[in-house]
């Protein structure tokens, strides 16, 4: 890889990984349409650091608050903190969502990533689920927050983000519609849907570490720290931008957006 396409590449990981448009879709298509090689497993991961990075960065306050009541809550003391139970259910909640996605993710890896990455079917899922977000949005984002989700609601939630495995989904805009249909207002849906990727990120950066470790590819470190910092700084900026705008802005762009990559897929590919 060249020093333009990491940095092309890791902001597209950055933006993509938390607006609801698909990440994987992205990256896999990207270097197709501009006739780039594959950029290998040694740049996934960096670039899942750069945005797990900017996620913890963005959410350090409400993590390590979250991280204190749960534990607390493991002896029954997380009364003792302020908003503690609170905090202590939302870490419940973050958990409990993550594990139907770890245990498809263990069982289908290697059958998704054989036979669920061509542009047929990123063009299906993009399309699908990008008018399925806007048709659950219609009814104006108005609900309750993040902390007073029934567990009925996480569990559904955990479901519906095991669907993120497939390409073109988008996992951020898979969580989003589920928790809309729920009940979320559009902040909460988005927010819960950012911490819930903190261990979904952190599982797919360590799978995929193993699996560099295990096949033994050379590494030029010096483009993965540039890959770390520039996706860790588009993802900020991106989380930080998008959470101000959903109290103006709807999902009805990103269903268009979608689409409108649906086209282009089978314009240039059937």
């Amino acid at each position: 890889m060249s020093w333009f396409e990491t940095v092309v590449l890791a902001i597209v990981q950055g933006l993509t990984e938390f607006l609801p448009i698909s990440s994987s879709a992205h990256l896999i298509l990207v270097p197709q349409f501009l006739g780039w090689a594959d950029q290998g497993l040694a740049f996934d991961v960096a670039v899942h650091f750069g945005t797990l990075t900017a996620v913890l960065l963005y959410f350090r306050h409400e993590v390590i608050a979250i991280l204190q009541a749960w534990f607390a809550s493991l002896v029954g003391k997380a009364g003792n903190y302020e908003n503690g139970l609170a905090n202590a259910h939302l870490g419940w909640a973050v958990l409990i969502a993550t594990i139907p996605v770890g245990l498809v993710g263990l069982i289908f890896h290697d059958a998704i990533s054989e036979n669920l990455r061509s542009p047929m079917v990123i063009a299906i899922t993009t399309s699908v689920f990008g008018v399925l977000l806007w048709v659950v949005d219609r009814k104006g984002g108005i609900g309750s927050d993040e902390y007073n989700m029934r567990w009925r609601t996480i569990v559904l939630i955990g479901l519906a983000q095991a669907l993120a495995l497939i390409p073109g989904t988008s996992r951020s805009g898979i969580t989003i519609t589920a928790a809309l249909a729920l009940g979320l207002s559009r902040k909460a849906a988005a927010r819960f849907s950012f911490l819930i990727s903190i261990p979904v990120i952190t599982l797919a950066a360590g799978l995929e570490t193993l699996n560099l470790i295990e096949a033994g590819e050379a590494v030029d470190w010096s483009l993965l720290v540039l890959g770390v910092l520039v996706s860790a700084a588009s993802a900020y900026l991106c989380i930080k931008v998008f959470l101000t705008a959903l109290d103006k802005l709807s999902m009805f762009p990103f269903m268009v957006y979608r689409l409108a990559l649906t086209g282009v897929l089978l314009w240039v590919f059937w």
